[in-house]
């Protein structure tokens, strides 16, 4: 199909050639990110919370949160194809954004709320169904996150933009909550087994990610209307049948969807609440650790991402994503070695040693390396979609960005199984590792394997399928060239 296009001059370096939007819009689209990530965040804590206070076996609940992310997976065709027919008067992407958030929050207060007030014998099914409900809501918020910057600009220069906010958000956002967690929460009650942590946590999520999702609304409100997508009105209809076509021949998403998927299943491994526990709370003997480290990165972490996204800017975000996989694999191996070289135990800022300093200074270049290469996933996203319209005449957001999310569910569905049975192949059956259990050996290099390892195998599948990925920056300049050129016809 794309041979028979023919040559397509590039696009001049003159702004007005592209649908383009004022960065601060994208900026505060972004922040719907954000907003559902507040929710995986408080969501993060679910299993201390079935296994600890509801009740349900550890590896139980690992295999219901591992069947709800399936769940989740195939939810989102669904959800994609609405919204690729939605045009109405609210817009396609802000009626979801709306309904979606309003669904997470009902249900993360009603499942923190009455799960182990219900009795038990419906305990569990009960449980499954809220969550299902939870899933739905989540779905059609993110679904927006991928689809909907489509329509906020095409310009190559300009994408990689959304990925440096979404960045900076995410470091403010996690570390923050870390804090929030470790440093403030944890102490007060005494740790994961007091229901009040839970109450206070999913307020504090419900608050801030409804404020979140209005600015993102507001953001979007100028360009959710028809003559930003894709083609305007020359757009051709589509139908359910057209999800297997648009996998199939489109090698940019298959490509991206295999780096980003091994990447999601292992950094979600890696930063488990549990993993995260075992590292600071029982290695370093210090759960506060997490917090107050993660304050100490923020800024250097902030300033790699900007150099990253710079760096996309002049040269494509396909090298960029490339060069900081490479710097992840780096910088985690030196962790690695200084974790188990070193003694976990020294690091504290209370008596600051070379321990302290080494590992905070790895640390810093390996969350940084990280950022730079998750900074440029979602805008890639929106690149695959223009290649379908380039490729077909079709324009599917909704269908790319959830044909995406469904894969990468799928995979990365297993995480929070991984996470069950190894800590469960330590001894840990009937709940998750807390703070105030031991360090020994067998801990030691699960926590190994979970936070690093996990991670190095994902980072060298997704180097694998960048080398198929056919759109560098000379490609979308050629693409979006020939959408304009469709466009004027």
């Amino acid at each position: 199909m794309e041979g028979n296009l023919g040559k397509v001059k590039k696009f001049s370096d003159d702004a007005s050639a592209y649908n383009d939007c004022p960065t601060w819009r994208l900026g505060l689209f972004a922040l719907n990110n954000t907003a559902t990530n507040l929710y995986m965040i408080a969501m993060g804590y679910i299993s201390m919370y079935a296994s600890g206070i509801a009740g349900l076996l550890v590896t139980v609940v690992g295999f219901i949160l591992t069947a709800m992310r399936i769940f989740d997976g195939i939810t989102d065709p669904i959800v994609g194809f609405l919204i690729d027919k939605t045009d109405g008067k609210f817009g396609k992407f802000r009626p979801f954004m709306v309904a979606g958030n309003i669904i997470l929050g009902v249900m993360t207060f009603v499942i923190y709320t009455t799960v182990h007030k219900v009795p038990e014998n419906i305990r569990l099914i009960y449980f499954i169904g809220c969550y299902a409900v939870y899933i739905i809501g989540y779905t059609c918020q993110t679904a927006c996150t991928k689809a909907g910057q489509a329509c906020m600009t095409n310009n190559p220069a300009k994408r990689p933009k959304f990925g440096l906010f979404d960045a900076i958000y995410n470091a403010i956002l996690f570390n923050g909550m870390q804090i929030f967690i470790a440093s403030y929460l944890v102490p007060k009650h005494g740790g994961f087994g007091e229901i009040g942590l839970y109450h206070e946590l999913i307020t504090f999520t419900i608050i801030g990610s409804a404020i979140l999702t209005s600015l993102a609304v507001f953001a979007i409100w100028t360009k959710d209307r028809t003559e930003f997508f894709g083609l305007g009105n020359k757009t051709p209809k589509i139908g359910f049948k057209d999800y297997w076509p648009v996998l199939k021949g489109n090698r940019a998403l298959q490509m991206l969807i295999v780096a980003a998927s091994t990447d999601k299943i292992a950094s979600s491994v890696a930063s488990n609440a549990a993993v995260t526990v075992m590292l600071f709370g029982i290695l370093m003997g210090d759960y506060s650790l997490a917090g107050t480290i993660g304050t100490i990165v923020l800024i250097p972490n902030i300033l790699i991402t900007m150099f990253g996204t710079k760096y996309a800017q002049n040269l494509g975000q396909k090298k960029a994503l490339v060069l900081g996989t490479w710097a992840s694999i780096i910088s985690y191996t030196a962790l690695f070695a200084l974790l188990v070289f070193g003694d976990p135990t020294q690091i504290s800022l209370k008596n600051v040693s070379f321990m302290t300093i080494a590992f905070i200074g790895v640390y810093i270049l390996a969350k940084g390396s990280v950022s730079v290469s998750g900074a440029f996933v979602i805008p890639m996203i929106s690149d695959c979609a223009d290649y379908e319209t380039y490729l077909s005449g079709r324009f599917v957001p909704g269908m790319m960005g959830t044909l995406f999310s469904f894969v990468d569910k799928l995979i990365s569905s297993f995480a929070t199984t991984i996470v069950a049975f190894g800590v469960a192949t330590i001894g840990f059956t009937e709940r998750m590792p807390d703070v105030t259990d031991v360090s020994n050996p067998q801990i030691f290099w699960m926590t190994m394997f979970l936070f690093i390892g996990m991670p190095m195998l994902g980072w060298i599948a997704s180097l694998i399928a960048m080398k198929f990925y056919p759109l560098d920056k000379e490609k979308m300049e050629e693409v979006q060239a020939h959408i304009q050129e469709l466009k004027n016809a």
